[in-house]
């Protein structure tokens, strides 16, 4: 049931102050379930063809340096989106608009890519992927946010990212057997059906089901108008949101490559066929992130958010240490198992606690695009770092090395845990 005491509040007050004939309660039942749909079949667009990209490019003779590389540059471009993009959502009321500007930038780079395995043509599709995932992270925050408000939000969240990895769990699997079956193109030919799929769930959330103030951490308070919102300059002195960011761009650049990186050393040595065993890595950590981002909301609830962070960056050392050392078959189930959980922790605790600790601030969605930035240096780099660590050294030094980042961020989280308690609990 999408509904509880904790996100049925008072209906959302539009923007345009038009009242809606029809009654509330229904009207948010349908934006909720129209959400988690957007959230299920967004999550294949969000990913565009995501670690089948690895082996599909090995398959056209790429190698494993260039193919990290022109990730990399992907990457970078998402990168320098993400803060400008928040700043967008922040201001616009077309929120749906973007979600499916987005959809069709990706389907868009998924049919290029198909048509060519140029250097050039790769890189401008992989450059639209990411523009266009840069800005599909705030959109669904700010959509969530303006639906159901801060009192709502962790839970709501955490059933977001539920169908979201149920999305790409589904899309993974579905993708899989379509590249046993008819070759690693039918995968991109599911990528344009998931696409049309998220622009029809979006269009079905009421436009009047969204709160703009209330979706960029503004409410009905009179001390937070639209003349109290925050400067770009102030998320330099915020500590606890600085901190954050640190410790995920350390996490990222060493997480982002491993999972293509350790389809490709398995599929290099013959113990797996590439679309199948590329799927196996993605359906088995999407299916671990179902249920840790449910078991998240509660922990969050009771526990705070620094606790679930501090498990999730744990989670990556010691996958580096079992990738590096079992490069096999069966390496699947432990690697990506870890990955469900520092992911699925993280999808849950890093949105809402950018959302806590700048409530009220009237730049939520610019945080996340800052957060998001600090992620995406990390992730773009990780691809490149990783692969050619693997090929000059092999896949085990790059798995071992990538895992270590991560010892980065949890001395990082570790020794700020003062600091990042008191925020949490200052801002609740």
């Amino acid at each position: 049931m999408l509904l509880n005491e904790e996100n049925v509040m008072t209906p959302p007050r539009t923007t345009t102050g038009i009242t809606d004939e029809t009654p509330a309660i229904p009207r948010l039942n349908r934006a909720l379930f129209a959400l988690c749909a957007l959230n299920f079949f967004m999550a294949d667009v969000q990913a565009g063809i995501g670690p089948f990209l690895g082996v599909f490019l090995q398959r056209h003779g790429w190698q494993t340096g260039p193919i990290g590389t022109v990730m990399t540059v992907g990457g970078v471009a998402g990168m320098l989106a993400t803060i400008p993009a928040g700043a967008l959502i922040d201001h616009t009321t077309k929120k749906r608009l973007l979600v499916i500007v987005a959809a069709l930038c990706t389907i868009s780079a998924s049919l290029l890519l198909l048509s060519s395995q140029a250097t050039f043509v790769v890189t401008v599709s992989q450059l639209a992927t990411a523009l266009a995932g840069a800005g599909i992270g705030p959109l669904m925050a700010a959509i969530t946010l303006g639906i159901v408000r801060q009192k709502g939000f962790n839970t709501q969240i955490g059933r977001n990212q539920a169908w979201n990895h149920a999305g790409n769990m589904a899309g993974a699997g579905l993708s899989g057997w379509l590249g046993w079956q008819f070759g690693l193109s039918a995968i991109f030919f599911l990528e344009v059906a998931f696409g049309l799929f998220a622009i029809s769930a979006v269009l079905l959330i009421p436009e009047k089901s969204i709160d703009h103030k209330a979706a960029r951490g503004l409410d009905d308070e009179p001390a937070h108008d639209e003349g109290t919102t925050e400067g770009l300059r102030s998320f330099l002195r915020h500590k606890p949101l600085l901190i954050l960011a640190s410790c995920l761009c350390f996490f990222h650049l060493g997480n982002a490559a491993m999972l293509p990186l350790y389809g490709m050393a398995v599929v290099s040595a013959g113990k797996g066929n590439p679309a199948m065993f590329t799927a196996m890595t993605v359906m088995v950590a999407q299916a671990v992130m179902i249920v840790v981002s449910l078991l998240a909301i509660r922990v969050v609830r009771n526990r705070g958010y620094w606790i679930v962070l501090l498990i999730s960056f744990a989670a990556l050392p010691l996958r580096g240490l079992i990738a590096g050392s079992f490069i096999q078959h069966w390496g699947v189930w432990p690697v990506q198992i870890l990955d469900g959980i520092g992911a699925g922790l993280q999808s849950v605790a890093v949105p809402g606690l950018v959302a806590r600790l700048l409530n009220g601030t009237g730049r939520i969605n610019i945080g996340q695009g800052v957060v998001m930035t600090a992620q995406g240096i990390g992730a773009s780099l990780s691809p490149a770092l990783g692969g050619w660590l693997a090929e000059d050294l092999g896949y085990p030094v790059a798995f071992y090395c990538l895992g270590c980042f991560a010892i980065l961020s949890l001395g990082l989280w570790i020794g700020s845990a003062s600091i990042l308690r008191s925020a949490d609990q200052v801002s609740a």
